[in-house]
């Protein structure tokens, strides 16, 4: 079983992917292991430079690493995640597990029920107008020309600038991030189009593929209530990317809609279309159908928003009526966006030692909607996104 670390290095090879998948990352370059990371995140032996390690990092990422490590250098992470164990498991999807110990015990608590994807935004609970100055790492401004700019030292407040790219105190993944639109307009966590361009431009900015974006609702394990995304950097490709597909439709200017085949958690694909703003649009339209329909969902943004994951969840509902498995309940996974993408964070030595794909991927399948449940959202979902955009 192969044992990596959580760092922008490359993991050991995995299994063929489909075809149409695997010629699209058959074109970003890979790189071999590299083992005993110093504390910068970089091979011991040798202190390598991040352009050594990754010389074709775009203008936006290599900022990125190094403003994280600076904030990793200075102590603001609740546990150091380059010390954490992470391994891909053997079997047909190649799950990767991480463990730390106790981080559901250092995050900040949920402030609000899971039983409503959309609440209002309550100012006196935690919210990110309320973070560390320090914890800013710079902000995002679109500007006219299509290009992006970033403003090197954090603003007095966060709510200073328009939208912000913050650390993750509580980090899961090298360079874990957080993208806060229009900070100042203390937005809900719910889905808006702007917003969700927003966070496909950050995935094509980064210009690599091993760097994801993604989203949770509430009632799927979002634990704040002021409008983010996350973001981070795993050099492996995710179970759910080479998950087999099948196609449903094609929408909104040549976007094509497929569903997920033989993987354990139900969801839909998206690609394709005229531009990146006709893809994020589509996408955007099907995650406000759920969420005005209180149905949680995770959003996983992929290759640098050239395919974007919908995945559908029940997990929260089965712990609040007592339907989930107690086996289940003990291990205390949150499956947020990343757990149903394959990479899932363990809490217990135990839980990590004992790993299988047969277990992790029977979480899976009680976290996600039955088939009859899949079959029944698929038909509205599609529905709606054929009768065309919602309302402005």
């Amino acid at each position: 079983m192969p044992v990596i670390s959580p760092l922008p290095f490359s993991l050991l090879p995995a299994p063929a992917a489909p075809a149409a998948s695997r010629a699209r990352w058959n074109s970003f370059p890979h790189h071999r292991l590299l083992r005993g990371m110093c504390s910068n995140g970089f091979d011991s032996t040798n202190c390598l430079r991040m352009e050594e390690v990754e010389p074709n990092l775009s203008p936006f990422l290599h900022k990125l690493f190094k403003e994280w490590d600076d904030r990793k250098a200075r102590g603001l992470f609740h546990h150091n995640i380059t010390t954490c164990e992470t391994k891909v498991l053997p079997g047909e999807h190649n799950f990767v597990a991480t463990l730390i110990e106790g981080r559901d015990q250092k995050k900040r608590p949920t402030e609000f029920g899971m039983n409503q994807v959309l609440q209002p935004f309550h100012s006196d609970k935690f919210n990110f107008t309320k973070v560390k100055p320090e914890e800013v790492i710079f902000r995002f401004q679109e500007t006219e020309n299509d290009s992006a700019q970033y403003f090197d030292g954090a603003p007095p407040t966060v709510s200073a600038s328009p939208s912000s790219i913050l650390i993750n105190v509580s980090p899961i993944g090298y360079c874990h991030v957080l993208l806060i639109p229009r900070v100042q307009e203390c937005l809900p966590q719910r889905v808006d189009q702007e917003s969700f361009l927003l966070a496909m431009y950050v995935a094509r900015e980064a210009k690599n593929p091993f760097f994801r974006v993604g989203y949770n609702s509430l009632g799927a394990f979002a634990t704040i209530n002021h409008l983010h995304f996350q973001a981070y950097y795993l050099k492996v490709q995710y179970p759910v990317e080479k998950a087999p597909t099948e196609k449903l439709t094609v929408v909104g200017n040549g976007v094509t809609i497929s569903q997920l085949v033989w993987y354990p958690v139900s969801g839909f694909v998206f690609e394709g279309g005229a531009s990146l703003e006709d893809l994020s649009q589509v996408v955007s339209d099907a995650c406000i159908f759920l969420q005005e329909n209180n149905r949680p969902f995770n959003v996983l943004i992929s290759e640098s928003g050239k395919r974007v994951f919908l995945l559908l969840q029940c997990y929260a509902e089965k712990q609040a009526s007592g339907k989930a498995s107690q086996e289940f309940l003990d291990m205390r996974i949150n499956p947020a966006v990343w757990e149903l993408s394959g990479h899932l964070v363990l809490k217990r030595r135990k839980d990590y030692d004992e790993a299988s794909a047969a277990t992790l991927c029977g979480f899976l399948v009680e976290a996600s909607l039955s088939e009859a449940e899949f079959q029944e959202l698929k038909k509205c979902v599609l529905e709606f996104l054929a009768s065309g955009s919602p309302e402005k």
